[in-house]
C-alpha cells in the first residue's frame, strides 16, 4: 500500500514537470549552441538551434495534451527561447558575418536580442486569443540562422538588413494565426 502511494505520487510529479523537462531541454540545446559559437563550431551550433526548435514546438503540445500549463512554464518558455532564438542565433550570425561592421554590427546583434526579449514580454502579459503578435521569436530565430546557409551568396550587408528586418517584425502589431 505504502510502496503504491509513493509511486503514484511519484509519477504525479514526473507528469506535472514534463513541459518543463522539455523546455528546459530547448534552453540546454541554446546553450550549448552558444558555446559551440564560442569555439567556433558554427554548423554545429546551427544544429543545435533547430533541435532546440523541435522541443520548442513540443513542450507546448505536452503542456496541453497532459493539461499541465502553468504560468512558470509559460515564463519557463520565453527565458528559454530568448537564449535558443535570441542571443544563440544572433551570436551566430555576429560571429559568422555581422562583426565585420564593427560597432554598427555589435548594436544591430544586441537590438535583435533586444527584440526579441521585448516580444516576449509582451507576449506573457497579453491574454492568448489564438493569434500572434508580431514575429514569433522562435520564428525569428531559425529564419536568422537559415541566413547562415546565404553568407556565401549574398552581401554581408542583407544579412545585415535581414536581422534588422527580423528584430522590427518581432516588435511589430501584425497578428499572425497560431498553427
Amino acid at each position: 500500500m505504502f510502496l503504491s502511494g509513493v509511486i503514484d505520487q511519484t509519477f504525479k510529479k514526473i507528469k506535472t514537470q514534463t513541459a518543463n523537462l522539455i523546455t528546459l531541454s530547448n534552453l540546454s540545446l541554446g546553450g550549448f549552441a552558444i558555446i559551440s559559437i564560442l569555439h567556433d563550431q558554427l554548423n554545429l551550433s546551427l544544429l543545435l538551434i533547430f533541435i532546440a526548435a523541435l522541443t520548442d514546438r513540443f513542450d507546448g503540445m505536452v503542456a496541453r495534451k497532459l493539461n499541465i500549463e502553468s504560468d512558470l512554464g509559460k515564463q519557463l518558455d520565453s527565458m528559454s527561447d530568448i537564449v535558443s532564438f535570441g542571443v544563440a542565433p544572433a551570436l551566430l550570425m555576429y560571429t559568422a558575418v555581422l562583426q565585420q561592421f564593427d560597432v554598427p554590427g555589435m548594436f544591430f546583434t544586441i537590438l535583435y536580442i533586444a527584440c526579441g526579449a521585448y516580444r516576449l514580454a509582451r507576449f506573457n502579459i497579453t491574454e492568448n486569443d489564438g493569434y500572434f503578435t508580431g514575429l514569433p521569436i522562435t520564428v525569428a530565430g531559425c529564419l536568422l540562422t537559415l541566413c547562415y546557409f546565404m553568407i556565401p551568396h549574398v552581401s554581408s550587408v542583407v544579412l545585415i538588413c535581414m536581422t534588422i528586418l527580423l528584430a522590427l517584425l518581432m516588435v511589430s502589431t501584425f497578428t499572425l494565426k497560431k498553427m
